[in-house]
């Protein structure tokens, strides 16, 4: 049985691996795109690319994406994207994430 991470995982890589190959593959495009094929270093990615990535995984998973996350290495395989993901959404659900609470408006 799946934990619910894992579940979690193989859905954010089910996900962006669709996304990719419907964005970036020409339709007669006939690589075969795992999650572990590298994405940028092959050139099926490239720094526009990265862009619309980052605005859709932003939009879809309601989370931000640092620029300065936002490498390269991050980007190369949908393995990588995912963890990216995940862990931006680990961060946005944990309080201690949360800005302090400007108490002085409970008056």
């Amino acid at each position: 049985m799946r934990s619910q991470k894992e579940g979690l995982m193989s859905d954010i890589k089910r996900t962006v691996l669709e996304y990719v190959k419907k964005e970036y593959l020409d339709e007669d495009d006939d690589r075969d795109l795992t999650e572990t094929t590298p994405l940028v270093s092959s050139g099926i990615v490239d720094s526009f690319s990265m862009v619309s990535l980052k605005c859709f995984l932003e939009k879809t998973y309601r989370i931000q994406i640092p620029d300065t996350e936002a490498s390269a290495d991050a980007f190369d395989s949908v393995t990588n994207i995912a963890a990216l993901v995940e862990l931006k959404m680990k961060n946005r659900l944990s309080p201690a994430s949360s800005p302090p609470r400007d108490r002085s408006r409970d008056e």
